[in-house]
Parts: structure tokens; sequence; C-alpha cells
């Protein structure tokens, strides 16, 4: 419009008006052009001005076409897993969220964990052709595309009704392991069956009635897991304060604060109503506390000689996990584990539990070559994952990493999870100097004082 254009034409008039003088014409006046220094400046060629054209802004305004699918929008935006766990609590009702963002009592463990990763510094080498990164690895003397697992986690499917189906089909189609939990709501033979290419664990839980931990072991070897993991730090179940005050069951129960939640949340209770049955897939439940199920079912009475009869029971690998001291990892070693896994759970059993990355180093000198030494806890980037392996890990498992994935966007979220995850671990190794995750050790890493 004229006005605008008039506008335009007084500021830049003002502007040129401030321009400063390039001492050519005050050197025409005087005649001072015959030496060198007075020999005038050329005016700086971007200091020159115009009536800003449509072409100059264009390359400014480009509009993006709107895309019909929501989700992938959603879930491109994030940029890292911390956007993830933003969008999971927007997407799911406040009782299932805090079950997998919480733990134990205060939450002193899983803030301990949070701020060691976060005091870890790399330290780089500079001049190495990192041109191509190699992030493969082996675990329990199998190849895996990266350095980390999917690792157990309970009731799946109610974070999001495409469960550990959607979990096991990114884990296969990225070349990596996923582990299946005795108290996910999907059978071992299911899960077989809707991911076949996967690479798959079974975790276990010893029963009180040990026939039903054999049949279990039955059916696992003939859906063709290779591995199981014992599960040892859950003797009897740990004090959830968030879940207690959510009243959180399985199925959910409707009060008024779930009616409440249904409104904020149609999407997922729309799913869960319309999807099969959500119920623990390998023992029976009527909606009882969780605390209760598991203090019905497992045993207190657990030992080093459960450890040893399940060794006789199982001829594939078998790792421990759970375990929270160097003597302890030495008795498991010796009673036949070919891994072990660190762990406290996620913070999720014992409050101040010791912090699996603060004892690593401690536990893989203890037990030398003799078994594979694994951490998870706290991991919410590649470059915890990058930390955990120089101080010793063979590989880190995930847990929170991908439920907040699923949470957000079900299969497509954990895959975005991975991508995220996977593109850290190449960016940081690349920027450390290192081209291969084999050549990772303490001397790449230390830990910054409090």
């Amino acid at each position: 419009p004229p006005a605008r254009t008039g506008a335009l034409a007084v500021a830049l008039a003002d502007n040129l008006s401030d321009e400063p003088s390039s001492g050519h014409d005050d050197a025409l006046q005087t005649g001072r052009l015959d030496s060198a220094e007075n020999v005038p400046q050329e005016r700086n060629p971007f200091s020159r001005r115009h009536i800003p054209r449509w072409s100059d802004l264009s390359d400014f305004c480009t509009i993006r076409v709107p895309h019909l699918d929501q989700r992938s929008t959603r879930l491109g935006a994030c940029a890292d897993l911390w956007d993830l766990r933003a969008l999971a609590r927007q997407r799911t009702p406040k009782a299932v969220f805090d079950y997998v963002d919480g733990s134990a009592g205060t939450e002193v463990t899983l803030r301990r964990q949070r701020d060691l990763f976060a005091r870890i510094e790399f330290l780089p080498s500079a001049l190495v052709d990192v041109s191509q990164v190699n992030t493969r690895t082996t675990v329990l003397g199998v190849d895996s595309s990266y350095p980390f697992v999917f690792g157990p986690t309970g009731f799946t499917r109610i974070m999001h009704h495409e469960g550990e189906i959607a979990v096991a089909r990114v884990a296969g189609r990225h070349g990596f392991p996923y582990a299946i939990s005795t108290l996910g709501t999907t059978t071992p033979e299911q899960l077989s069956q809707a991911a076949p290419a996967t690479r798959k664990m079974f975790q276990l839980y010893l029963w009180k009635d040990r026939s039903v931990s054999k049949e279990l072991l039955i059916r696992a070897s003939k859906a063709g897991y290779d591995t199981v993991i014992l599960t040892v730090d859950a003797p009897v179940a740990g004090q959830r304060f968030r879940d207690i005050r959510n009243g959180f069951s399985i199925p959910p129960k409707l009060t008024i604060a779930t009616l409440l939640d249904i409104s904020l949340h149609p999407s997922w209770w729309l799913n869960l109503l319309s999807t099969p049955p959500l119920k623990f897939a390998t023992l029976e439940s009527t909606g009882a506390r969780i605390s209760d199920l598991v203090e019905e079912v497992f045993d207190p009475r657990l030992t080093i000689a459960d450890v040893e009869w399940l060794r006789n029971a199982w001829d594939g690998p078998l790792l421990i996990k759970g375990i929270q001291t160097a003597n302890d990892a030495l008795r498991v070693a010796k009673a036949g584990a070919d891994g072990i896994l660190l762990s406290n759970h996620g913070g999720r059993q014992l409050d101040r539990a010791p912090v699996p990355l603060e004892i690593l180093p401690e536990v893989v000198e203890a037990v030398g070559d003799e078994v594979e030494v694994f951490i998870d806890g706290g991991v919410m980037s590649g470059g915890d994952i990058i930390a955990g392996l120089s101080l010793g890990a063979r590989a880190v498992f995930l847990g929170r990493a991908y439920l907040y994935g699923l949470m957000a966007g079900g299969e497509a979220g954990v895959e975005r999870a991975v991508t995220l995850l996977t593109r850290e671990i190449r960016t940081q190794l690349a920027l450390m100097g290192v081209a291969d995750v084999a050549d990772l050790d303490r001397s790449r890493v230390r830990i910054r004082p409090c």
C-alpha cells in the first residue's frame, strides 16, 4: 500500500542519512588524492540499502503444508527424550504416567541416577577419522546393531494399547534385543508370532510355586526366546507413593478422578475400551493392587540356591537382574550366570539404593571377563548410554526411555525414541573422536565433583 511504501521510504532515508561518509567526496573537494594515506576507503557493500522487495522476504516466509497425520507432527517436533516425556504426560492419564515416571519412597534414587549422568564429562580426541562410526556390539554372544536393549517392563499395554508388540517390532527393525516381562500384558507366544525377526529375552520372577516358573521356561524356549533374565531385587514390592496416592490398579477402576481423566484423555480411554481386555498375560488378576499381587505371587525366600536351580533348568544364556554390589556379582557369577544387570529397578524398589553407573567400574573389575556386565536406570540420552559403555558396561538396558515414546505415540513413538537415541550416539561418538563403540573405555570420561 502507498502509506506503507511511504513509511519504508522515510525509514530508508533516515538510515541513509546515518551512513558514515566514505571520505571520497571530501577528498575530491580538497584535492587530497595524491598520497597513499589519503586514498579513500570503499564503502562496505553490505551497507548499501534499497527499498525491500518481496523477493527479499520470500526465503524467510516458507509456509509448511499442514500434515494430516497429527501424531507424526507431534512426534517429529520432539528433539530429545525429554520432549517425548512431556508429550507422554499430555497423552496419558496421570496415574499411568506416574506409574512409569515415578519411583519408590521420596524418589531419592531416581534423582541421584540423573545427577550422576549429568556429572559425566567426555574427553574428546581431535584429528580422528570419524567419517564412519560403528555402533555394533555383541550382547551375550549375539550381534546387536546398537549397544542397548529394550528391557522388561510390566503392564505395558496400559501405557498404550499397542503394548509389547509395538516395542518388540521396533527393536526387530533396528536389530537389537527386547525382553518381555513376567508381568507383561502380552503372552510370550503372542509376541513371538507378532515379532518373529526380533531377538527376544524372557524376564522371570520366580514364583512360590516353582512348577509355574518351570512351565514359563518351557513356553519361552518353545516360543524362540534365547535368554532368561532373572530379577532378584523384588522379594516384596517397593513403596511407590505416587501409585498409592493415585490408587493405581490393573485394570483402572472408574472413580470420580478416573472419569475426569476420561474427559482429558478420551483417545487413551477409547483405545483401552475398544481393544482386547487389559490383563496380565501369565497370571490371573481381578483388579487387585499391584503391591498385593506381587506379594501374593512372588517368593521372598529367593536365595543363591535358586539361581543354581535356574541355571540347571535353563540351557541358554542366563542374566541376573537387580545386582547392586560387587560381592553379589561374584556370587551369581560363581552360580553360573552369563551376565549381570546392575539395576535398582529404576529406583522403584529400595529408595536410597546404589546407583548402577557409580558401582559399575568396581563390579567390572571384580568379575573380570568371566561374565558380561550391563546397567540400567535413569538413561535418557545417547550420551548416557556412551557414559555407561565407557565405564565398562557391555550394553545398556532401557525402560522409561522407550515407554515415554510408547505413551506419546504407540509404535511410532517408540520408533521416534530409537531415532533420537541412535542419532545422539552417532553424533556424540563422532564429536568425541571415537569411530567404534568398542574403543570406549574409562579414558574417555571423568566424573565431575558434586
